[in-house]
């Protein structure tokens, strides 16, 4: 089972316990066993606790190997019949409950105090270049010929690959960043993501316990924000390049040798295929699927799933040639 290295895992944790957290309409009768992790869908294992909270992922539910799973009445029978479901009202809720239980330093982004300054500990990393006041913390691996520039913080157990330029004033944080990966100044990568949950007179806040996977040569331009996952993580593929001040919200997956223009937003949990291009000030609502070789154009608002070799443009967008149409009468 692979361990969780940004945050740490209470786990086994026993399934009554986690059903007294719950408040379910209705549980297994079994509760006496072990659960180890909460994972989504894809990713658990038979001795993890899943979610299902939309039948757009049915598929993936039925599929899943997880030995129980947090959903409501109407979507438990997407579960498989190995599957214990546990039944629930405010699924968002219950789920943030379930996760902090398991992960209860991910709710808030806590202080880390391992943080020291890179020229205290400049043997360790003898083939990288730092500017001034960077801050290291522990278990931070760095590639050979990388360059780290002044002000930046490295958070504890970020891995950063061979060849990469980090600008300045740059935070890193639950993070992995593999080779040839150009990160420009003022990028804040790995925070938490925008997940609240109303409950009675309060916004309960969703843990995050992903985290943000850069693949080999992705280029982030000056003041990105790419935001960890909540379950999953937020991944950016091979050759994708983002332009000044996107911002890349949780769980999103972007593909390879996407072109993506400045100010753009994508919202949790979209996915976007190969080779997509994206205008300036775009926005890509959550939980969608862009296909590959799409084309948005400059200000769009994509608020459905986009197949392949698409090219649509407009609020709400629809066919680039409609689009021309509608705009020469």
């Amino acid at each position: 089972m692979k361990t969780n290295v940004f945050f740490k895992n209470k786990g086994p944790i026993k399934l009554e316990k986690i059903i007294t957290v719950c408040s379910p309409i209705s549980f297994p009768k079994n509760t006496s066993l072990n659960i180890f992790d909460i994972k989504d869908l894809i990713s658990a294992s038979d001795k993890d606790i899943t979610f299902l909270n939309s039948s757009k992922y049915k598929e993936l539910s039925i599929n899943t190997k997880a030995t129980a799973c947090i959903t409501t009445q109407k979507l438990q029978k997407f579960l498989p019949n190995d599957c214990k479901a546990i039944i629930v009202e405010n699924l968002m809720l219950n789920l943030a409950k379930v996760t902090k239980l398991f992960y209860p330093d991910s709710q808030l982004d806590e202080l880390d105090k391992t943080l020291i300054p890179s020229d205290k500990i400049k043997d360790k990393y003898s083939n990288v270049s730092f500017g001034q006041n960077v801050l290291i913390g522990e278990n931070v691996v760095i590639g050979i010929n990388s360059l780290v520039e002044s002000n930046t913080i490295i958070e504890h157990n970020v891995t950063i690959g061979e060849n990469c330029v980090i600008g300045s004033f740059v935070t890193l944080k639950n993070t992995i960043v593999e080779d040839n990966v150009c990160i420009q100044s003022g990028c804040k990568i790995g925070q938490m993501g925008f997940g609240f949950i109303p409950d009675e007179k309060k916004n309960y806040r969703i843990p995050h316990i992903g985290s943000v996977i850069l693949r080999q040569g992705v280029e982030l331009g000056v003041n990105c924000t790419i935001d960890r996952g909540s379950l999953s993580n937020t991944i950016i593929d091979e050759n994708s390049f983002l332009d000044n001040q996107v911002h890349v919200a949780h769980n999103v997956k972007i593909g390879k040798n996407c072109m993506i223009a400045g100010q753009v937003g994508i919202a949790g949990s979209s996915t976007l295929g190969n080779n997509v291009v994206i205008g300036g000030q775009a926005g890509i609502s959550g939980h969608l699927k862009i296909g590959n070789n799409v084309q948005i154009g400059g200000g769009s608002g994509v608020i459905k799933d986009v197949p392949d070799n698409s090219k649509i443009m407009g609020y709400p967008s629809i066919n680039f040639r409609d689009f021309i149409r509608k705009m020469e009468l």
